[in-house]
């Protein structure tokens, strides 16, 4: 299975991009980082159209993650960060494809509060610890 991480950086605007990328390197899972899309601007239609399900978690302006597959249907079990009830960044998405965990992560780069970067990146390092523990089939893209 051919899994493909890209950076995004505003998926509306670098659509054609985004599209191109897809039909060459084709691969089988994709997680995109950054869309910088509300939950019902994504434009999913080209995507789908290229053969791929989606899903995703938006946030107007800033941050968002989604999962693309191409083999399989995408089956999500989470959606944001645990430990952190009053998270509003959409920087965590995580669904199951062909039995297997795609956990996509989209972390901040620490400027200007490395602290803040810490604290994010503690908690799936946490929570992952979790499921490495459960013996599942796991994929996390960072």
């Amino acid at each position: 299975m051919r899994i493909g991480i890209y950076h995004v950086n505003g998926v509306n605007g670098r659509l054609s991009v985004l599209l191109r990328w897809l039909e060459r390197a084709a691969p089988d899972i994709a997680c995109l980082q950054e869309l910088k899309a509300p939950q019902d601007k994504l434009p999913e239609g080209p995507i789908r159209d290229l053969g791929y399900n989606v899903i995703w978690h938006g946030q107007k302006s800033w941050n968002g993650v989604a999962i693309l597959s191409r083999v399989g249907k995408i089956h999500e079990t989470r959606r944001g960060l645990p430990g952190d009830p009053d998270d509003s960044h959409s920087r965590y998405i995580e669904a199951a494809v062909n039995g297997i965990l795609i956990g996509c992560l989209y972390p901040p780069n620490g400027n200007p509060k490395p602290s803040a970067a810490l604290r994010v990146y503690r908690r799936p390092a946490s929570f992952l610890r979790s499921l490495i523990v459960a013996e599942l089939k796991l994929v996390r893209s960072v």
